[in-house]
C-alpha cells in the first residue's frame, strides 16, 4: 500500500514534556520545560509593572490634591498611549516606520524614497509630527504603503469602536 506522503493536520509528540504554568495556585497552562522560566518571568513583571503605574498614579493624583478613586482611569489613559494607535495620523505615522524597516532603509533614504513618490521631506515629517494629513498626501501614501487609497482612508479616519 503506498504511503500518504502529505503530514497530518493533528500530530503530536509523546517525548516533549510540558510544564504546568499556574496563577494563585490554579494552573492556567503548559509551557515547554526550556521556555517556561521566561515566560513566568515575563507575565510576574508585567504585573509588577501594572502595580507601579497604579501607585505612581496614585501619587500624582494625591499630589494634585484630586480624587483617588481614579487611579485605574488615568492608569488605563497612560496605557492607552503606549498602545499601538487604531486609526489617524499617528497610525499612518506607524505604518510608514514600519515600512522604512521592512524595506531595511536608514531615515534619509527612506525620505528619498518617499519623495520620489512626491511626498516631500517636510510632509513626511510633519506627519510623524502628528499633524493632518491633507487629502492630496493620500495618493502618495497609498503608493509608498502598497495599499490602495481607499484602505489608506479607511485607516486615516477610522473612528473609534
Amino acid at each position: 500500500m503506498p504511503q500518504n506522503s502529505q503530514s497530518s493536520p493533528w500530530q503530536f509528540d509523546a517525548q516533549a514534556t510540558y510544564t504546568p504554568i499556574s496563577f494563585e495556585g490554579t494552573i492556567v497552562g503548559f509551557c515547554k520545560a526550556d521556555a517556561v522560566k521566561q515566560v513566568v518571568s515575563t507575565l510576574n513583571n508585567a504585573e509588577k509593572l501594572q502595580k507601579a503605574l497604579a501607585l505612581a498614579c496614585y501619587d500624582l493624583i494625591a499630589r494634585e490634591g484630586g480624587n483617588t478613586d481614579s487611579v485605574g482611569e488615568l492608569a488605563q489613559q497612560y496605557l492607552n498611549k503606549i498602545g499601538r494607535p487604531l486609526h489617524g495620523t499617528a497610525l499612518i505615522a506607524l505604518l510608514l516606520k514600519e515600512r522604512q524597516a521592512e524595506l531595511d532603509l536608514s531615515p534619509d533614504e527612506f525620505a528619498k524614497f518617499c519623495d520620489s513618490y512626491r511626498l516631500s521631506r517636510l510632509e513626511l515629517r510633519q506627519i510623524y509630527n502628528g499633524e493632518e494629513i491633507e487629502s492630496q498626501q493620500l495618493s502618495p501614501l497609498a503608493r509608498i504603503l502598497g495599499k490602495t487609497i481607499d484602505e489608506v482612508i479607511n485607516l486615516w479616519q477610522e473612528s473609534d469602536p
